[in-house]
């Protein structure tokens, strides 16, 4: 089957769980261990990781592959992080480079990337289609009170409210970061509309698909790097089970139009030491047991 359609067979077969997690930032000294803290309940779990696992690649690929080594299946998509281009990082790729560097490490690694066939988590009720989807973001979030994407980027920095995005995270060979996210959701979409509509789908990304999520956060300028309205209808277009998401260090559960929306991020030690892992380390998508619960938060991403 074609890497751009379709979804293959996993050889793990029932009982096991389909878990996520996102934002690890292991890069961070006191999130290091968290990491480590994360192991399976049975031989049959899937992992889905959303995003920001680190800065620099060395560090994205030993966590990875630490995963990978506990977890049945691990399915792996970028955050913005990962795609920032540091200067302590000896990997200096930018831009779609070191995107393509980083999913030929996971293919190294057994890892599920954006660019591989949607691998069939055998449930209880039938396969589900996990889609990792890579989008980014366009500016469509703007903040309020503006129309255009300069106004929107001029209110962020006259609130100090600016993304490091836009200092490291480099759209190369793009000429701007939303000309990058156009095709990136032009190619995505084009695999979800060729998706057996029989087969469900939990689509895991690591940027919101809607903005009423980020209606939460303490700075709502800071929504224009958040995702796009490109991806407003995918959840209810779609046969779509469940939405992983991270990005917003706001972990929760959201309905949106019957949809579940799951939030699933560690983010920093500053955010995790007051709230603590309330919903634990690990959030279980499937089987959903209808009990997850989740207070309000407020942060940044």
């Amino acid at each position: 089957m074609s890497p751009m359609t379709g979804a293959v067979p996993h050889a793990a077969k029932g009982g096991g769980r389909l878990l996520a997690v996102s934002d690890l930032h292991v890069g961070i000294a006191d999130n290091r261990p968290i990491a480590d803290q994360l192991h399976p309940a049975s031989d049959e779990d899937w992992l889905i990781v959303a995003g920001d696992v680190a800065e620099q690649a060395e560090e994205v690929e030993a966590a990875l592959e630490l995963l990978a080594g506990r977890f049945a299946k691990v399915v792996w998509t970028p955050g913005n992080h990962e795609l920032w281009t540091v200067d302590k990082d000896p990997l200096q790729l930018r831009g779609r480079a070191r995107y393509e560097h980083l999913v030929a490490v996971c293919r190294e690694l057994g890892v599920t990337t954006p660019e591989d066939p949607y691998p069939l988590w055998p449930g209880p009720a039938g396969p589900v289609a996990v889609a990792a989807v890579f989008l980014l973001y366009d500016y469509s979030f703007r903040a309020p009170g503006t129309t255009t994407k300069e106004e929107s980027l001029a209110k962020a920095h006259e609130a100090g409210v600016v993304c490091t995005d836009e200092y490291l995270l480099h759209p190369d060979p793009y000429p701007t970061r939303d000309e990058w996210c156009r095709e990136r959701v032009a190619l995505t979409e084009q695999r979800l509309a060729a998706h057996d509509p029989e087969v469900p789908l939990v689509i895991a990304g690591h940027w919101p698909l809607l903005r009423e999520p980020t209606s939460v956060m303490w700075y709502p300028e800071f929504a224009q790097w958040c995702g796009t309205e490109l991806t407003a209808d995918w959840h209810t277009r779609f046969n779509v089970a469940a939405v992983v998401y991270g990005h917003l260090h706001i972990p929760r559960t959201t309905w949106h139009d019957g949809v579940r929306f799951e939030e699933v991020s560690i983010g920093y030690p500053r955010e995790w030491r007051k709230r603590g892992h309330p919903r634990g380390l690990l959030r279980q998508i499937l089987p959903y047991d209808g009990e997850q619960t989740s207070p309000e938060g407020r942060a940044g991403a």
